[in-house]
């Protein structure tokens, strides 16, 4: 699935696709806002009304990427390979440990 490349590989190249200091801003708020949406949509049919914050959220997440990719000048990667949207959560977690 990820054609022979590692992790790091993969990190290596979205972390070239954002180099813009606003775009990494953006992307640090957007990832996990995506991913913790994704997480509540499975609780959603357990608590009233929790689709709304998720959507929300979801929405959100992704208004933050395209303004940073906007900061960025170029298109976000995935729009090249579909795998990239892998890659993201994986990027932000080596940046909040100092890593990318």
């Amino acid at each position: 699935m990820f054609a022979g490349k590692s992790w790091d590989e993969w990190i290596r190249q979205y972390a070239q696709s954002h180099q813009n200091p606003a775009n990494r801003f953006c992307h640090t708020l957007g990832i996990p806002l995506i991913a913790v949406s994704i997480l509540l949509l499975a609780a959603a049919p357990l608590v009233n009304n929790l689709w709304k914050v998720a959507a929300a959220m979801f929405i959100g997440g992704w208004i933050f990427q395209f303004v940073g990719h906007a900061f960025e000048g170029k298109p976000p990667e995935f729009f090249r390979d579909w795998r990239f949207l892998f890659v993201g959560l994986r990027w932000w977690a080596a940046k909040m440990r100092g890593r990318a």
